[in-house]
């Protein structure tokens, strides 16, 4: 029994040793991932071709609508017309058929027209998506070099909330933070003019993109 109680205590020093070594070794470094998503140019480029997406899908969205206030106006004519005692009972008929006809279509018209917008924003969040995962999948690259060329074995990410909307991080200094070395490298093959000076894509962050 001595030599059970021995050994496990034995163990749990050895772990212990080997526990604090460990954490002895560990090389830690910060970055703010919100300052790299955001000012890496892959994210505007991005930003602005959604941009592009929306304008487009709001232009024919607009389009539709207004093709459907055009047929609701024939509509209500058709509909006036077919209760006007002025003329023939067999052409209030008539009219009072072709209104009917014309509610039919108003009718296809909104259905395909919320089908319409239930897509459009499908393809806004697929596209949002792919492209913040993406641009992820490059700066988690960036910081592994910069990890690696230090020697640094943890990065964290500063800017990172808890569940309850507090930092994550409640105190770190500068002193081996790669914010700017990882930035420079991401932005190292930019384009000169990706947008017009005075620019700013007037869609939501793509690093909160969220998809239901």
């Amino acid at each position: 029994m001595k030599n059970v109680l021995r050994m496990i205590l034995t163990a749990v020093l050895l772990m212990t040793f080997l526990s604090g070594s460990a954490l002895a070794q560990t090389k830690v470094a910060t970055v703010d991932l919100r300052q790299l998503f955001d000012n890496y140019w892959k994210t505007k480029q991005a930003q602005v071709a959604v941009q592009d997406i929306a304008t487009q899908l709001d232009k024919d969205d607009k389009s539709m609508k207004d093709d459907l206030d055009k047929a609701a106006n024939e509509y209500q004519q058709l509909l006036a017309q077919a209760n006007d005692q002025a003329i023939s009972a067999d052409e209030r008929a008539r009219r009072k058929q072709a209104a009917a006809d014309k509610l039919k279509q108003l009718e296809d018209h909104r259905t395909a027209i919320a089908q319409y917008e239930n897509q459009a924003q499908s393809t806004l969040n697929d596209k949002r998506q792919r492209a913040r995962e993406k641009i992820l999948n490059d700066i988690q690259a960036a910081v592994n070099d910069k990890a690696k060329a230090g020697g640094y074995t943890l990065v964290i990410d500063v800017a990172a909330e808890t569940v309850n909307g507090t930092p994550m991080v409640v105190y770190h200094t500068a002193d081996n933070d790669l914010t700017d070395a990882v930035l420079k490298q991401l932005n190292a093959g930019a384009p000169i003019d990706l947008t017009p000076a005075g620019s700013t894509p007037s869609v939501p962050s793509l690093l909160n993109t969220h998809i239901p």
